[in-house]
């Protein structure tokens, strides 16, 4: 009888231990389970996120044959310097030509000006004398007519000073039709000056167009996706490289329901692929006026068809503080999990380039 009593007594001690084990187990878990929720209830977490940077298309503004190519892929450069070099003679000749046909303007414009003054002086001259001669011819006649009336000169003489005083009228009025004549030259002064400003600006327009066959880098930042070679003929805009900017950020788009209490200058901290078990920090810059589907190729159109409820994803703009270093290279697309500290208080920031 006491051996089935010490069996019995064994079976419930293990049933005791098995209870005590799956309740601490269940003890554990809860404790894990409420970290868990301690640590991430004043934070919001995405993994739809990407390193993004200013990325500027690079072309010439000019057609032209390319006669040398300074930079190589994945080069740094700076703002400024020379990336690519277009064949300049063919405008170096029209900056010639132009140059040229602004100094004959400007000629032009100096012997105007040289014979609107003296022909004005000389054309009042030449008007002062015909009107005294035709003053002094129509004295004759009115002499000759006494006479005449007298008798004392003949028809032929008469007739004589009728036709000088008409022929000193007549000078009279042609030397008065060159003083209009000389007092119009300052209009034509103006007109001289318009056409040398038309030289100036064409020849500006030339120079301009020289140098644009030098092609410089528009910021800092990496040469990618070069695809142009020396002897290749290249139009206005033709994409030669691009230069992607030095300063990159972090593109979080949130859902809508996590954005309640995302607000600039919270802190954040990153985790890249690229780089595991490295910890990057920033801020929370700003975040987009609009969804991402509202500024897609195809915006919804919600009034339209059967409506389905999506949660929609809002971009937010995180910035990197301090700057990344040269051994941690961001390129844009590069994947992203932010954590943004919902709970902290916005640190105060500069104001934004």
């Amino acid at each position: 009888m006491d051996a089935p009593s010490e069996v019995r007594g064994n079976g419930n001690g293990n049933g005791r231990r098995r209870l005590v084990a799956v309740g601490g187990i269940a003890a554990v878990g809860a404790i894990v389970v409420l970290a868990f929720w301690w640590h991430g209830r004043g934070r919001e977490s995405t993994d739809d996120a990407f390193v993004q940077a200013d990325i500027v298309i690079v072309g010439p503004k000019v057609a032209g044959t390319v006669k040398a190519v300074l930079v190589v892929e994945n080069q740094e450069v700076k703002a400024g310097d020379l990336l690519v070099e277009l064949d300049p003679a063919d405008y170096e000749v029209e900056v010639a030509q132009a140059r040229a046909n602004l100094q004959a303007a400007q000629a032009e414009l100096a012997l105007t000006r040289d014979r609107s003054a003296a022909g004005v002086s000389q054309a009042q001259a030449g008007l002062r004398s015909a009107d005294a001669e035709s003053e002094r011819a129509q004295a004759d006649l009115s002499r000759f007519r006494e006479l005449y009336e007298k008798d004392e000169i003949s028809r032929q003489q008469l007739d004589q000073a009728q036709a000088a005083a008409r022929s000193q009228l007549a000078r009279a009025d042609e030397a008065r039709s060159r003083l209009r004549d000389a007092q119009t030259a300052p209009r034509q002064v103006d007109v001289k000056e318009s056409m040398v400003a038309t030289r100036q600006a064409q020849l500006l327009q030339a120079e301009l167009a020289l140098s644009y066959t030098r092609i410089t880098a528009p910021r800092d930042g990496k040469v990618t996706r070069k695809n142009v070679q020396p002897g290749a003929q290249v139009q206005a805009g033709t994409a030669l490289l691009a230069v992607v900017g030095d300063e990159p950020w972090v593109v979080a788009n949130f859902k809508e329901t996590q954005l309640a209490r995302i607000r600039a200058g919270q802190p954040v901290s990153f985790k890249i692929d690229a780089y595991p078990g490295y910890r990057f920090t920033g801020r929370v810059d700003s975040v987009q006026s609009g969804t991402g589907s509202v500024f897609s190729l195809l915006p919804p159109e919600n009034a339209t068809g059967n409506f389905v409820k999506v949660v929609q994803r809002v971009p937010v703009k995180l910035v990197f503080e301090p700057r990344p270093d040269a051994q941690h290279t961001l390129v844009p697309g590069m994947s992203v999990v932010p954590t943004i500290d919902v709970g902290a208080e916005p640190a105060t920031t500069t104001a934004r380039q």
